[in-house]
């Protein structure tokens, strides 16, 4: 099994990338989200230039921050900086679009973007499309040396938790990306299976990444401990953030709401919140995803339950390597460990390499 650290993407994040480098870790993930964080593609530069054998990868890139060339000729500049060592991700958007107020892209422009960002990075003449314009395009100068980087391939994974993305998966992915630590992966296979088969395309299963919040517990620490909901407390309130956006966002209706009573709860949480700094209440989406995977809010540590810290990948080293097991056996290839902080990533990349990597192995 591979191990990813992913951190809320910060400027020099190469010096973790770095740490990861040292402590045997295969992959640093560079999140996309323009409301809250720096940019991914200028901080996996630094990365590139500051690393050697890690590979760098964005997690997840979200089409509608970009047009197709412009995020083909992203990561094909990276590649120049760390020949062989880049991954591009995509998803449909939760985070960078939400933050905005919206939906999750469209899968059926999903798939033709990832389509058109692919058809670029193998040199091919795209059918770009603005409005009811349509033109043809490629990377013009993608030979010259001095720009990017198209010899050495380009892995594209697809983020995808539904069945439609998962689909695209079969269709187009080189890699999956999924959400939390769940047997749910293990059915996902099936679907990725279908697309492949409706695309014409031979199945291969594709290489696995969860993504999943993660923490080793020191002696006498709980679930619950302090030093713990800081450092994975905010990765679990993201499922706050979904039922919000489910039951009382404009744009959620197809979110499963799963608790609508703690939905409603957190509601009167974040209205009472944005009242209290004179903020609109037709903005509480900015409000809801203050802090989203980076810090919790005042007061809302109130709302976490130890069952959904428990589903992370937060325990002993002993406990942690049972759950690594268990993804294994369902088809994960790879774990991408987020934490909410440089502190919180320098003390999981040394305690991880101690009680996983050295005792477990890659």
């Amino acid at each position: 099994m591979d191990y990813g650290i992913l951190l809320p993407t910060y400027m020099d994040m190469w010096r973790e990338a770095q740490a990861a480098e040292e402590a045997g870790f295969s992959h640093a993930w560079f999140p996309d989200s323009q409301l809250i964080w720096s940019d991914c593609y200028a901080a996996m530069a630094l990365a590139a230039d500051k690393t050697s054998r890690i590979s760098l990868g964005t997690l997840v890139s979200i089409p509608s921050n970009r047009i197709a060339p412009v995020t083909a000729t992203a990561v094909a500049s990276i590649n120049k900086l760390a020949p062989g060592r880049v991954v591009l991700s995509l998803g449909t958007g939760y985070t960078g679009r939400n933050t905005m107020g919206l939906p999750s892209y469209p899968v059926a422009d999903f798939r033709e973007y990832a389509a058109q960002v692919r058809g670029l990075l193998n040199r091919e003449d795209v059918l770009f499309r603005e409005g009811e314009r349509e033109r043809w395009i490629r990377l013009i100068h993608g030979d010259h040396p001095d720009f990017m980087n198209l010899d050495d391939p380009i892995p594209i994974f697809l983020a995808a938790n539904g069945p439609k993305a998962m689909g695209v998966v079969g269709e187009l992915g080189d890699g999956w990306v999924t959400a939390g630590a769940s047997p749910r992966v293990a059915e996902g296979f099936d679907v990725i299976r279908a697309g492949a088969e409706a695309a014409g395309r031979p199945y291969e299963k594709p290489y696995t990444v969860v993504l999943e919040g993660a923490c080793v517990l020191r002696e006498g620490e709980s679930l619950m401990s302090e030093r713990v909901l800081d450092r994975v407390g905010a990765i679990a309130a993201v499922r706050l953030h979904t039922m919000w956006e489910a039951k009382f966002g404009r744009w959620g209706a197809n979110l499963p709401v799963g608790d609508a009573d703690l939905a409603a709860r957190y509601h009167r949480y974040i209205s009472d919140y944005a009242a209290a700094r004179g903020r609109p209440d037709d903005r509480l989406y900015l409000d809801v995803h203050e802090g989203h995977y980076t810090y919790l809010k005042e007061g809302e540590a109130a709302f976490l339950e130890e069952e959904r810290i428990g589903a992370t990948i937060t325990g002993s080293g002993p406990r942690i390597i049972e759950k690594l097991e268990q993804l294994e056996s369902w088809g994960v290839d790879h774990v991408a460990l987020a934490t909410t902080s440089r502190e919180g990533a320098r003390e999981l990349i040394a305690d991880f390499r101690r009680e996983v990597i050295d005792k477990r192995g890659r």
